[in-house]
């Protein structure tokens, strides 16, 4: 077995949020609390996640026009990171 399973919880929650069925809030705490699956990647994939999910909770705050980025580039953002470090997990 692979520890891409570690990916789930972070996965489910952003889709959730995707959905309308999450808040950025709560989805920053549940990928922040994967402590597990950050210690299984390179430190700099815990780096990059916290990043954007500082952003995505800022972006909350705001409506998307006054806001200086878009929630939905985030999320995109977000997806794409959850691939790489699904790549990551399996090659180790």
């Amino acid at each position: 077995m692979t520890r891409a399973h570690l990916l789930q919880p972070v996965h489910d929650a952003l889709q959730a949020f995707s959905h309308g069925t999450l808040s950025a809030s709560a989805l920053s705490t549940t990928a922040r609390a994967q402590t597990d699956l950050l210690a299984a990647l390179p430190p700099r994939y815990t780096e990059v996640l916290h990043g954007l999910l500082d952003r995505l909770e800022s972006s909350a705050l705001f409506s998307e026009e006054s806001c200086s980025f878009s929630q939905k580039d985030l999320v995109a953002n977000l997806e794409m990171w959850v691939d790489k470090a699904r790549g990551a997990l399996d090659a180790a």
